[in-house]
């Protein structure tokens, strides 16, 4: 498969630099806002960009992302808004990466094959699903991938040899490294250690290793950035949203450029380190 993640690695890969990954919940705190801030974020240097699915029961998030999920329901977001957000965005940008993250259960209550029909169309290149272990490969991972998705798995620090070849078997795009042993935005990753499991991982897959989980800061990304493929930051921005918000949790003028501005932050640290 090549799509736009491949393309952009391979541009990357060229430029020897990683990618700088970011993460924002669709229809956070409004659709209107979320669409500006997305279309914003590749000229602060965003790489790839990834989309969370709202949905009200996140296991694998903190609670600075499960209530940017609870911000987006309240908002009226839905998994329809969530495409029609990525086709909004792709109107002006037809190269940037958009993957979508977050749970199953909304796409099975959608349908999958319309999903994958719907998303195709709407300018998606790949799924982050994590709650779908390799063992439920048919439910949708094997589907998205006839579909022409890229289908991104995690790996985490109890990945063990044996597990990981199961891991990666039909993984594409990028391998997602989970740096820490908990929910986002629960702890600070670790350089030397993600360094040690990325360089394992890479024994078993030639895709790219992108870290995230506990990246909050420019010294942070780029430190991790020298180690990996990508440093994916989503816990940090989202926090400076909700920092932004009135008391009643609406968009402010201070919304958009905050985010922003933070992100070309983290983006100048991870574009500054040497590969």
């Amino acid at each position: 498969m090549t799509g736009r993640i491949e393309a952009r690695f391979a541009a990357l890969q060229q430029q020897g630099r990683a990618a700088f990954v970011t993460f924002l919940m669709a229809g956070d705190p409004d659709l209107e806002t979320s669409l500006a801030l997305i279309k914003a974020l590749p000229q602060a240097g965003a790489d790839i960009i990834e989309i969370g699915m709202p949905f009200t029961d996140p296991m694998a998030d903190g609670p600075a992302i499960q209530a940017a999920a609870l911000r987006a329901l309240q908002s009226g977001t839905t998994l329809k808004k969530t495409l029609d957000l990525v086709r909004a965005f792709r109107a002006g940008d037809n190269v940037t990466p958009i993957v979508l993250m977050g749970y199953y259960n909304p796409i099975y209550i959608y349908g999958v094959d319309q999903f994958l029909i719907d998303a195709k169309e709407a300018g998606i290149d790949g799924l982050i699903v994590v709650d779908l272990p390799p063992e439920e490969d048919g439910e949708l991972c094997l589907p998205a991938m006839r579909a022409g998705l890229n289908f991104i798995r995690l790996a985490t620090p109890t990945t063990d040899d044996k597990r990981l070849p199961a891991v990666l078997a039909n993984t594409s795009g990028f391998v997602y490294y989970v740096s820490i042993t908990g929910i986002t935005g629960s702890a600070s990753a670790d350089a030397k250690a993600v360094s040690s499991a990325v360089q394992r991982i890479k024994r078993h897959t030639p895709l790219p290793v992108c870290v995230g989980f506990g990246i909050r800061t420019t010294d942070a990304a780029n430190e991790i950035a020298r180690h990996a493929d990508g440093a994916v930051v989503g816990s940090a921005l989202v926090d400076v949203l909700r920092n932004s918000l009135d008391a009643e949790g609406r968009a402010t003028a201070t919304t958009v450029p905050a985010v922003i501005e933070l992100a070309t932050a983290l983006a100048q640290g991870v574009h500054a380190a040497a590969k």
